[in-house]
């Protein structure tokens, strides 16, 4: 997939799908001006080559109960393979962590934590994180306003 070759076609196949999943091939060929049939083989082909990897909905967090948000950065006690393992089936196993990254700086971990509020947050980091046997320090911030949340990749 690496150097994989674009053309503007495929890139405005991307803009839309990511604009909207539920697009079907007979609406991708009037956006991106190609018959359906083509419009079905370049996606085909994108899905095969990995670079689209799924469909999803958006769903309103909101609307579904769910009113905060924190990003929590996270630093482990001790360093090694197996504890950077464990941490990962950790956060695999909590629905509350939504999206967890691996970081440069004073962090080792960064955490995108949803929670119904502000109880089920403190339940969550005072009942499971904290006591992880090796996190050593936790510091959240809680989310007051999203100002910008874009889903997808430019492909521009």
């Amino acid at each position: 997939m690496q150097n994989m070759s674009l053309d503007r076609f495929d890139h405005a196949i991307l803009q839309a799908l990511q604009e909207d999943s539920a697009r079907t091939n007979g609406d991708l060929a009037e956006i991106v001006n190609l018959s359906a049939s083509q419009c079905s083989r370049r996606r085909a082909r994108l899905e095969e080559d990995g670079v689209i990897t799924g469909y999803t909905a958006r769903v309103s967090a909101t609307a579904l109960g769910f009113g905060l948000r924190a990003i929590t950065r996270v630093n482990l006690s001790a360093h090694s393979e197996k504890n950077a393992q464990g941490f990962a089936d950790f956060l695999d196993r909590h629905e509350e962590v939504r999206a967890a990254f691996s970081v440069s700086g004073d962090a080792d971990y960064v955490l995108i934590l949803m929670t119904r509020d502000l109880t089920a947050f403190a339940d969550f980091i005072h009942r499971h994180l904290l006591p992880h046997p090796q996190v050593s320090q936790v510091r959240s911030e809680i989310v007051l306003l999203t100002l910008k949340e874009e889903c997808g990749v430019p492909v521009g």
